[in-house]
């Protein structure tokens, strides 16, 4: 694969501080790929000087510009459309038709929207004698993760742009490739020197370097709940602001009155999508007592469409694959039902894990109540509508779900979830509508307007 050996700041690719490098491995066949450079404090803090001293200009530039400026860079991601699907596929391990459709066509939509939004957005207003002054928050520090490597990005990337701020990203590293095809396109669109940079890194090093830098004035991270913590703390520390969208334990809810058949199916295949590599997957699928058993038979007949290598790709590596073994051992050990998969690999080579659903799971179990990131659904029974709540509600995450059954009767259960979204009878992704968490799922909104609303400030004045 195609690979750059420097950091882009500042407008350039430039040699990386350290000879160190991290290698890009391909998880279907467990072969390295590529080697990107090992970023440290000192590239970082180039980066971060790069976007401090940028910041002036590309804020002040005006709103119709920087709309401008996102159009050509949506252009240029759909010009690499294909070389960017390939690249998802080979570093993340996503089955071509996904790698195509939702790792590379949702990401160029949602930098169309913010060139939109750019362009739209009332920046100014007026509030009785006062008038209000959205601005940019400053310099950011963009840290996303490798399971949606591009979509993380423009989440991030594009609304910061759009409002006038300055950023510096920090990739995965295990998908820094289309983070380098992404910062080409940036270049291209004719994007300022130093209004976009990346560096690459691992997180520990680079990540924390950047998310606990003087001149960073806000950190969006998307990644687990434990390196959340951690952020937040760093930049709290120096009382900057935070965008973290975390962990998730989504509830599939079945009401009596659903489609039983497609509630099921539907919700089978969104634990299967992108391996069950996905935060808000809806894990847990509750069912109603009377219709328990049949829900069960119906989920083991719809996961074994799911082939691993066919149409579910491996884990992206093999810390990620040993980890969900673990889980579903645990689940075995902790008295769950297995109805399909298991524990054991499904190919000689790969980073895979089977398909696997659990039956019989009550709420306090493990795999009940951790996020497990890989293709493993667990049905839990429910006495009543009071049951399925507090069911739903019974973790410490909030950041999605699924709601199916009568229309009325499905609103007003998902209006007392607590989660940031929910899909009725499943509804449709909406890429202007605000993403992100309750409780320990996170702070903030990404998407749309109230994720453009994540990187400006207010200013006003009185007259």
């Amino acid at each position: 694969m195609k690979a750059h050996d420097g950091m882009y700041i500042g407008g350039a690719w430039r040699p990386a501080a350290s000879a160190e490098t991290i290698a890009v491995i391909d998880p279907a066949t467990e072969e390295v790929v590529a080697h990107v450079p090992a970023g440290n404090a000192e590239d970082v803090d180039a980066a971060v000087r790069a976007a401090r001293t940028a910041l002036a200009g590309w804020a002040a530039t005006a709103p119709a510009e920087r709309a401008a400026r996102l159009g050509a860079l949506r252009d240029g991601l759909a010009a690499r459309a294909e070389e960017i699907a390939a690249t998802v596929t080979t570093e993340l391990g996503a089955p071509p038709q996904l790698a195509a459709a939702v790792h590379t066509g949702l990401p160029i939509a949602v930098a169309g929207s913010y060139a939109e939004l750019a362009a739209t957005h009332p920046f100014e207003e007026k509030v009785g004698n006062s008038t209000v002054y959205s601005e940019p928050v400053g310099v950011v520090a963009a840290i996303t993760p490798w399971n949606y490597p591009l979509h993380q990005i423009v989440a991030k990337v594009a609304p910061a742009l759009a409002a006038g701020c300055t950023v510096v990203l920090k990739p995965a590293e295990d998908t820094p490739l289309t983070a380098q095809l992404f910062a080409e396109a940036v270049h291209d669109a004719g994007v300022p020197a130093g209004v976009f940079n990346l560096v690459t890194g691992v997180g520990a090093v680079a990540g924390q370097a950047l998310a606990e830098h003087p001149d960073v004035d806000l950190v969006s991270f998307t990644g687990s709940t434990a390196v959340g913590r951690r952020i937040g703390a760093l930049a709290g520390g120096a009382v900057k602001r935070v965008a973290l969208e975390l962990g998730g334990k989504s509830a599939n809810v079945i009401l009596p009155s659903a489609d039983l058949g497609k509630a099921v199916a539907v919700g089978v295949a969104n634990v299967m999508s992108n391996s069950g590599q996905t935060c808000s997957a809806w894990t847990r699928m509750l069912v109603h007592t009377d219709q328990y058993e049949e829900a069960v038979a119906l989920a083991a007949a719809a996961v074994a469409k799911y082939v691993p290598g066919e149409r579910v790709g491996p884990l992206v590596n093999a810390r990620q694959r040993d980890r969900v073994r673990g889980y579903i051992e645990q689940g075995l050990a902790e008295g769950a039902r297995l109805v399909a998969g298991g524990p054991e690999s499904p190919r000689e080579t790969g980073y895979y894990v089977a398909p696997t659903v659990f039956a019989d799971v009550t709420p306090g179990m493990t795999i009940a109540q951790e996020e497990i990131f890989g293709p493993v659904v667990s049905i839990i029974r429910y006495e009543d509508e009071a049951d399925a709540l507090a069911i739903a509600n019974g973790t410490v995450y909030g950041l999605a779900g699924a709601v199916w059954g009568e229309q009325a009767e499905a609103v007003a259960f998902a209006r007392r979830m607590e989660t940031g979204q929910v899909d009725i009878n499943g509804g449709r992704f909406n890429p202007l509508a605000p993403f992100g968490g309750w409780k320990q799922s996170g702070v903030g909104r990404e998407l749309g307007a109230h994720g453009l609303a994540e990187y400006l400030q207010t200013r006003s004045l009185q007259f």
